[in-house]
């Protein structure tokens, strides 16, 4: 089936029937779910499919619609049920599509070989990272072991002539744990996500964090109220990255919902917090030669030792903040409209070692888990429930759950006083190990 010319064709059918302007994005999947536990596979589930989502734009007013069906009825139905919808929203001269027919050049978003590996060696993968996991005595129990690919094609055209696509693969295997000690229960989970099936790590290597992440948080203890150093572990990492990308959300932006809303071109944090957002980066499990709207990919330097260079924008928004789209309309498949989003967002790595920054701790929290909401992307407050390890006279000493961190935005980012170099570039959203030099921990009183 040639999407290509059916986007086209489809196009062409909003505006004879009475659409000034139109884009249809189309999206064909394939998805394998391999899940097992204790050796016993529990599902395996393979899937195709595909649905087209139908933006059209009458004086100025915008409808969707959009459909899984690609009959010649079904489709024709929905582009009917769009401009009809038209007629009954709010005209906006926002309501634009984009222009720019250049496509960016993203190598290592396609490995054919994914389909043709046999599903004996994707269970054999899953299997054999979960007994590696449960050969270390201190793990009692499995929660189960999987693998899962997929592979998509995505097809945008517009009626100012634009018309694009491209296709991408991912996979993935993981596996969880439980470590039991008397009446304690501690669980792990690590996975590891490629867009090459030659790129998955070992799966000893998988195996050994999560029991690892299981077993190192028995016999935790408790520290008493005080504000000592926070260094964030990449796996905590987006706690703070979270709030931070939010708040460079164009839309929040123009709301005034942004704690970052007035900081542009200004310092906000610490001269060692870089961010970067890149669509472009080779085999970058979140980039694509465009965005959600067809928009060229770019790489984005956000902040810049502490400076505020730029927000997030789509078509839409940027024309209402009187810039061009920056590339990052994100869509969440064919039943969506663009949103705004990152691709491929890291925080920049520095010149540490994380043990040099352990070990000049001499008192503080290694932090591996929190839950809550991180920082507040509007207000910057920040706070959360907060597990890892208690660091003393530069080491760490014991495990400590129930505590709680606190502060806002700006005292947090400005107190970042070293960065790691351990930045792992093939996860999407991912910092170093960073320290905070000071933060309020709740404890025993």
């Amino acid at each position: 089936m040639d999407y290509k010319i059916i986007a086209e064709n489809l196009v062409s059918n909003c505006l004879k029937k009475g659409a000034d302007a139109a884009e249809i994005y189309i999206e064909s999947n394939r998805e394998l779910s391999i899940e097992l536990r204790n050796g016993d596979i529990e599902t395996v589930q393979e899937a195709t499919s595909h649905g087209a989502g139908f933006r059209v734009f009458v004086e100025g007013k915008m409808a969707f619609s959009h459909c899984n069906d690609f009959s010649d009825e079904a489709l024709d139905d929905a582009i009917s049920r769009a401009v009809d919808f038209a007629g009954n929203t709010t005209p906006d001269e926002n309501n634009v599509l984009p222009e720019d027919e250049l496509i960016t050049e993203v190598e290592g978003l396609y490995d054919p070989e994914i389909a043709e590996i046999s599903m004996d060696k994707k269970i054999e993968l899953a299997k054999k990272v979960e007994s590696l996991a449960m050969e270390d005595v201190r793990i009692t129990k499995s929660s189960g072991a999987g693998f899962s690919e997929g592979e998509s094609e995505i097809i945008i055209g517009n009626s100012n002539g634009l018309l694009k696509n491209y296709r991408s693969t991912y996979c993935s295997f993981g596996v969880g744990v439980v470590a039991e000690k008397e009446d304690q229960k501690s669980s792990g989970y690590e996975y590891c996500s490629r867009r090459f099936f030659s790129d998955l790590k070992p799966p000893e290597e998988v195996a050994i964090k999560a029991a690892k992440d299981a077993y190192e948080m028995l016999d935790p203890r408790m520290v008493k109220t005080q504000k000592a150093a926070v260094v964030f572990d990449p796996d905590v990492a987006r706690s703070i990255l979270g709030g931070i990308i939010g708040a460079l959300n164009g839309e929040r932006v123009l709301q005034g919902a942004s704690f970052l809303a007035d900081k542009l071109e200004e310092k906000f944090a610490s001269e060692l917090m870089t961010l970067i957002d890149d669509g472009t980066r080779s085999r970058g499990l979140g980039s694509k030669p465009f965005d959600g709207e067809g928009v060229p990919t770019q790489r984005r330097v956000l902040v810049d030792a502490g400076v505020l260079k730029g927000f997030l924008y789509n078509t839409a928004v940027g024309k209402r903040a009187g810039i061009k789209s920056t590339g990052n309309a994100s869509r969440g498949g064919f039943t969506s409209l663009p949103g705004i989003g990152f691709h491929n967002l890291f925080m920049a790595a520095g010149a540490s070692k994380k043990e040099e920054i352990i070990e000049s701790t001499s008192n503080g929290l290694l932090l591996k888990g929190v839950t809550g909401y991180g920082i507040n992307s509007v207000n910057g407050n920040f706070s959360g429930g907060a597990s890892g390890f208690w660091i003393e006279n530069g080491k760490i000493s014991f495990p400590v759950k129930g505590l709680t961190i606190a502060g806002s935005a700006f005292d947090i980012l400005n107190a970042i006083d070293m960065v790691a170099d351990d930045l792992d570039l093939n996860l999407r959203f991912t910092a170093p190990t960073f320290r905070i030099s000071e933060m309020q921990i709740g404890g025993e009183g």
